[in-house]
Parts: C-alpha cells; structure tokens; sequence
C-alpha cells in the first residue's frame, strides 16, 4: 500500500533537537488564512499583519497543554486599532481586526507602529476549568514577532526564537508560516518556567538561533517546501526529530443559537432601537456572517425568551 503524504498546508509541526534537547512547531497556513483573511476586505499592510496574528497565535497554542480557546490580542492608538486570533485547542483557528477611521496604509511603516502605542495579550480560556491565564506585555520591537519575544523575556523567562512570515501573491492568495523555538521547560502549568540542562547549554540555543534565523521569508511560506523538508534542510546537523502534524482549520464560533440568545440578553427597546427599516441585522466580527432579524422573528424571539 503506497503511503499517503503527509499534508504541507495548515498544519503545525512540533519537532525536536536532539542534540540540544530544544523543541519547536513549524506553522505552515495555506487555505485556512485565506480564508480568514478574505472574509473581510482588509487593505494589504493590515491583512499581512493580521496574517502574521494568526501564525503566531497557533505556534503559540500548540506550545501549551490547555482544553479551550487560546487567544492572541494586539490593541493600539495607531493605523490598526486591534488585532485577534484566537486557535482552539482542536486547531480551529479565526481571526479579525479593526482599523481607525480614515486610515491610510499607502506607506510602508514597521508593523508595530501600525499599531502605534499599546499591549499585546495572551489570554488562555479552560473548557472544564474555571482557571483563565492571561498575560500582558506592551508592544516592542517592529514586528508581532518581536513583540512576542519581549514577552517571554519580561514574563515568562523561558529563552523563545520566532520568526514569522506572511505572503500575498500575484493570484490574491494569502499564505504563512511562523518557526518557534524553546529550550524544553518543565512539566506542568500553561506557561512554564525554563529548565537549565546541560545539553542545553548557550553554545547550542546560540548554534539554533543561527540556524533559524537562515530560514528566508520565502521558505517559510514555499508551498513547494514541505514542512520536514524545511526543517531538514535547517536542523539536520542537529538531528531534527518530526512528530505528527496536527491539521489546522478555520473555525467560526458564531451560531444562530448564539445570536439568538446575545439579542435575548437585552432589554427589547434596546434591541428595536437597532433596527433599520424594520430589520435588526447582527454581523460576525471575525467570519462577516450576517444572521437578520425581521419584526416576525424578533416577535418569535420575544415570545420564547
């Protein structure tokens, strides 16, 4: 029986070296961010942002041992209000952003000052747990990227690479890629401490740091590059060890039954203040569905609350 192919596109990868004992996920999105990133006409700069939002976001989740919704959130004065991904711990991904009135994107800035001042979060919400992680930083460097990292070394003390890459092709198609690497923690709790080994001393995290950062923009978003290729191709010296990848999707959350209980939350004068020509339409900020409202359904509504 002839093996199937593992698939290149959105996925992510967790890997290890075995040499130095440090981990990784390799972040590959093809479909899926296109997806996410066409459902709203988003100008390029802030699309490629939002893109890059999203990878970071998944490589991130999948670093951690959590059961619910792991969310990334930049907020700012700039260009580029707000950023959100969110990645569900079963690799459901959705994402969105907001921009200030009148914008203009014409020039090229660094990504963070599309934002202007402000924090970027990361917030961990527990499916069978009441415990909720949140940790905050504020916005540095010139990339999310950066930004991420300025993190780890303000709150988390645990030495983290990231580089991240988001393309736009002559066809319109979005892709990304983001590669994480961490020197291998403890066990237990979301956002662990680093654990100082002798196989994983500064020689070998300073030999790794050097390896990926040879990783081009273009290879981390190749479609002809598998994901074990790339990873061969950067770590062989150091005895790359690929698990299996887990596939990734787009995921929207939102629901008729949602929907329907959000407007049955509010007083009804409330609700009919926003109707216009008579109907109340309530749209999807991260998928841009629609779910309206007429007089008769609103009455129904009312009539079941």
């Amino acid at each position: 029986m002839r093996k199937t192919a593992p698939p290149t596109d959105d996925i992510v990868q967790s890997f290890q070296l075995e040499s130095s004992h440090l981990r990784g996920r390799l972040v590959r999105l093809g479909p899926a961010l296109n997806l996410i990133l066409h459902q709203h006409a988003y100008p390029t700069p802030l699309g490629a942002l939002l893109g890059e939002a999203v990878t970071l976001a998944t490589a991130l989740a999948f670093s951690l041992k959590y059961e619910g919704v792991f969310t990334l959130q930049a907020k700012g004065d700039g260009k580029i209000r707000m950023l959100v991904a969110d990645v569900t711990s079963d690799g459901g991904m959705r994402a969105y952003a907001q921009k200030a009135d009148q914008a203009d994107f014409s020039k090229s800035v660094p990504d963070t000052k599309l934002l202007g001042r402000g924090y970027l979060a990361f917030t961990v919400d527990q499916k069978r747990k009441d415990d909720r992680y949140q940790g905050i930083v504020e916005l540095s460097g010139e990339t999310l990227a950066e930004a991420v990292q300025h993190y780890f070394r303000q709150s988390e003390q645990i030495p983290t690479g990231i580089i991240s890459s988001v393309s736009f092709d002559n066809k319109g198609r979005w892709r990304g890629g983001c590669l994480m690497l961490q020197r291998v923690p403890r066990e237990g709790g979301l956002m662990p401490r680093a654990l100082e080994s002798e196989s994983s001393t500064d020689e070998d995290w300073q030999r790794a740091m050097m390896l990926m950062g040879s990783c081009t923009p273009a290879e981390l978003t190749d479609p002809a590059l598998s994901a074990n290729e790339l990873l061969f191709r950067l770590f062989h010296e150091e005895g790359v060890r690929v698990f299996d990848p887990k596939p990734l999707s787009h995921q929207c959350r939102c629901s008729e039954t949602r929907v329907t209980g959000m407007l049955r939350s509010f007083p009804r004068d409330e609700v009919e203040k926003l109707a216009i020509d008579g109907l109340v339409t309530v749209t999807c900020e991260f998928c841009n569905k629609s779910y309206p409202f007429d007089e008769k359904r609103r009455e129904a509504l009312y009539e079941k609350a």
